[in-house]
């Protein structure tokens, strides 16, 4: 019997976060490596959400790795389909096809503390051993539907904006949004335009800043390819100004008070009607919730076929929506824009670290790791865009570049030296989780307000503290005491 092959790493996902690390093992002269994807392609969210507008609410020039410019930007928020042809080319640039293992679903992933190995099960009934596993499935991969009483009686079409049914014909039919948020305001205004009538059902106004888009031409195309440095010189600019962005989203600065104030004013000069603003004009602190960008949004609630219902729904029936006061909005489709179950850090599938413990169990409903990636009595295992590594006013790009390099020096220790397994130490987590959820306090993440950014209790489990300089200064070299290694 041949005895079977041990990959250095096994990257489950093959989105931004899973491309990027194997993107960066290959940099790094790392070839031991496999990347198991579920789908039929890779893409991750980018694959996956195609809905009508679907784009980068992020400037797209930072939006990709520092040492992969994205040089065939059209527009400063790029489409759906540029941010996929993106990661299409970062693949191909790093030979990572022949390490990309497509339509294999991981149900498993079991620590065998003998051999010092992951041990992955696939649905197809393969196991697969790895010494490390970096769990690339990110924060937004699950879609979210709330369980609305009567949602089976409905009679006509239902989907969420992250399946988005193509062949549900919208053209003069009576069409429902639940939900007002980063998905929605980029999909409503596609929608209005070729519905009968549009009802958007909103629990919370959100704070929605200019986009102002910029398209480039073909001459500064053309520049980006022939000169990247004038890329860069962008991408620089852009960088610094959305790290200093980072005092909006701290409780009581004069930056939020500018930030509100500009919403605001982007609001009442896109609104004719006074009880639409009022209805649209959020009541919790700048940077409670997601800070969104859009042009269009607005304007499309002055359309004479669009209605904004901010009544609490009670049940959905075979017919429509019923609200809290007896109204039954019909509708012949309904579109969910209800967001990701965001906390669901351990991905679709049973993971099992030391002991026989389950990381679900062991986080309970407070998702830790420290530095965002690694839990104890986990050994090996490095989560990408894990718990508190969200970002609220810059690129998430910018902290995975941090991560895969990081992770990257863990693979190669553990390539060296097998027998040394890196399970961070319990009270090295405990003192990062204790300050980064004190710095927290300091945040609107923190504020009074429902977002997916806290828990049942809460707790802000999924925003960074800091700004990105700073996480980059605590993850730029793996220390080996954090994880009880000596040399």
């Amino acid at each position: 019997m041949s005895t079977p092959h041990i990959y250095d790493a096994v990257i489950v996902g093959a989105g931004y976060g899973g491309l990027g690390q194997g993107a960066q093992l290959t940099r790094d002269g790392q070839d031991n490596f496999l990347i198991l994807e579920a789908a039929e392609q890779i893409g991750g969210v980018w694959r996956d959400n195609n809905y009508p507008g679907a784009a980068c609410d992020t400037q797209a020039l930072i939006y990709c790795y520092s040492y992969f410019l994205n040089l065939d930007v059209s527009c400063m928020y790029a489409g759906r389909d540029e941010m996929l042809g993106y990661l299409l080319a970062l693949a191909k640039a790093f030979d990572l096809d022949e390490h990309i293992r497509l339509n294999t679903r991981v149900t498993e992933a079991r620590w065998d503390e003998e051999r010092a190995l992951w041990e992955f099960h696939t649905a197809a009934g393969e196991t697969i051993l790895g010494r490390t596993f970096i769990g690339a499935w990110g924060q937004l991969s699950q879609p979210k539907i709330p369980d609305f009483p009567g949602l089976e009686s409905f009679e006509g079409e239902s989907f969420h904006s992250a399946e988005w049914r193509h062949d549900v014909p919208l053209e003069g039919r009576r069409v429902a949004v639940i939900g007002n948020a980063a998905s929605a305001v980029q999909f409503v205004p596609e929608v209005a335009k070729v519905a009968a009538h549009l009802t958007v059902f909103q629990r919370s106004a959100n704070y929605i800043l200019p986009r102002n888009q910029v398209v480039f031409t073909e001459e500064e195309r053309k520049e980006f390819h022939e000169n990247p440095d004038s890329y860069r010189a962008i991408r620089t600019e852009i960088h610094e100004m959305r790290e200093a962005g980072i005092e909006r989203t701290r409780q009581g600065t004069e930056a939020a008070e500018e930030g509100v104030q500009q919403a605001l004013e982007h609001l009442r000069n896109q609104v004719n009607d006074p009880e639409l603003v009022e209805k649209l004009t959020p009541t919790f602190a700048f940077g409670c919730k997601r800070i969104l960008r859009s042009d269009e949004f607005y304007p499309t609630f002055n359309r004479e076929n669009v209605s904004l219902e901010t009544t609490a729904i009670e049940e959905i029936t075979p017919r429509g929506i019923r609200t809290t006061d007896g109204v039954l909005h019909e509708c012949d489709v309904i579109i969910f824009g209800t967001g990701f179950h965001s906390q669901a850090f351990q991905g679709e599938l049973a993971i099992t670290g030391r002991g026989g413990v389950d990381l679900k169990e062991r986080w309970g409903s407070t998702p830790e790791a420290y530095l965002g990636m690694a839990v104890d009595g986990f050994p090996n295992l490095f989560l990408l865009y894990g718990p508190n590594t969200n970002l609220n006013h810059h690129s998430v790009v910018a902290m995975l570049e941090a991560q895969d390099r990081y992770i990257s020096q863990a693979i190669a220790h553990l390539r060296a030296h097998p027998d040394q397994p890196l399970d961070v130490d319990s009270s090295v987590l405990r003192a990062f989780a204790e300050k980064t959820q004190a710095d927290l306090q300091k945040s609107a993440f923190s504020a009074d307000c429902s977002s997916w950014y806290k828990n049942a209790d809460g707790v802000v489990i999924n925003n960074w503290s800091g700004n990105v300089a700073e996480y980059h200064d605590l993850t730029r070299t793996l220390n080996l005491t954090d994880y009880g290694v000596t040399a």
